[in-house]
């Protein structure tokens, strides 16, 4: 059944390709508004997200502009702060900063900075960040000392103005229990991977995400959940058979990270993860996604038409995220994209 007023029972985002450069992205965004989505995404993969979606605040009006996500331990709180400040005074307070921590090979050979104790080190950094919003927004003393950061310089000289819409909410991406625990302790919002099944999502995300914020003395309902949904669709069987061989392969190949392992485990498949992960080991990317049964291909994904996806994303996630967006490693045609957005808004 459609909800009362005919919108979309959470709201609807473009995930937007990790690869789109800066202009592109922008120019995304003004489409996405016109074509009555609720938000758009920018991840960083090879471009800066931020300068991304600066690009795109120029561009658009009412569009909410997330990170999707930024790495916070490839930067510092003050860095982060700074960018997403801008970010919220540019776009007129649509701007929602999503931070991730990576993993720690990237951290330490690619961004060449510390690791250690990401969760505590999250936590940290998101409380730093605030602190540093709060001096900005009031002139009160920059006074944050933590195990991992400290920030007590701050002068007029280097304060911007007050954000009139005040500062940007902070998402955090996790998967695991306790990064998941963090976002509930400290964040606005959880960034979900698109690798998680309702099951995962109701069993394990959103019991972590209550831990979380029972230490901090919130309600859990406080934080918003954001899911990237896995969908294979296609107006047609040939449309939908590349779409399915390409879904396969994209859950093969998430399910051979050790990282990821917990979502496999709490189906009981703990030897997928093993066979994947092998053959990742010898490089035989071709057979990862042959070995996602179709047990498996159906519990991540929603298959079919846009207008069976569109319904089975509703029966799956209605009442559970408040934002999602669709992902998919294929080109899926606009006029399909339009028909899972009417889908999602009329039920």
């Amino acid at each position: 059944m459609p909800d009362a007023d005919g919108a979309a029972p959470f709201r609807l985002d473009v995930g937007g390709d990790p690869g789109t450069d800066p202009l592109a992205l922008a120019r995304r965004a003004a489409e996405a508004e016109a074509e009555g989505f609720d938000g758009i995404g920018a991840s960083e993969t090879r471009h800066d997200p931020f300068l991304s979606l600066a690009l795109a605040a120029r561009e658009t009006t009412t569009i909410d502009l997330l990170s999707t996500v930024a790495v916070a331990f490839a930067r510092n709180p003050m860095t982060v702060a700074q960018s997403a400040y801008d970010l919220q005074a540019i776009s007129g307070g649509r701007f929602l900063l999503g931070l991730g921590s990576q993993v720690q090979p990237h951290i330490e050979k690619r961004f060449s900075m510390p690791w250690s104790k990401p969760a505590a080190r999250m936590a940290e950094f998101v409380r730093a960040v605030r602190a540093i919003w709060a001096t900005w927004q009031t002139g009160e003393p920059l006074r944050f000392r933590g195990e991992f950061y400290t920030h007590t310089l701050m002068t007029p000289f280097f304060s911007p103005p007050a954000v009139p819409e005040g500062p940007p909410p902070v998402w955090i991406a996790a998967v695991g229990e306790r990064m998941t625990e963090v976002a509930g302790e400290v964040g606005d919002g959880l960034h979900a991977h698109s690798f998680t099944t309702p099951r995962y999502v109701t069993e394990v995300s959103v019991p972590a995400l209550a831990r979380g914020a029972e230490r901090a003395g919130r309600d859990v309902a406080e934080v918003g959940i954001s899911l990237p949904a896995l969908i294979a669709v296609g107006d047609d069987d040939a449309a939908l058979q590349v779409a399915i061989r390409a879904t396969r392969a994209q859950i093969g190949f998430y399910g051979s990270t050790p990282a990821y392992l917990p979502v496999l485990a709490a189906h009981g498949w703990n030897d997928l993860h093993e066979r994947l992960h092998e053959a990742s080991r010898r490089g035989d990317w071709a057979a990862m996604g042959d070995l996602v049964s179709d047990e498996v291909l159906e519990t991540f994904a929603a298959i079919g038409s846009a207008e069976s996806v569109a319904r089975e994303l509703r029966s799956r996630y209605a009442g559970v995220v408040s934002r999602l967006s669709f992902s998919a490693s294929y080109p899926i045609a606009p006029q399909t994209t339009a028909a899972l957005v009417r889908g999602l808004r009329t039920g």
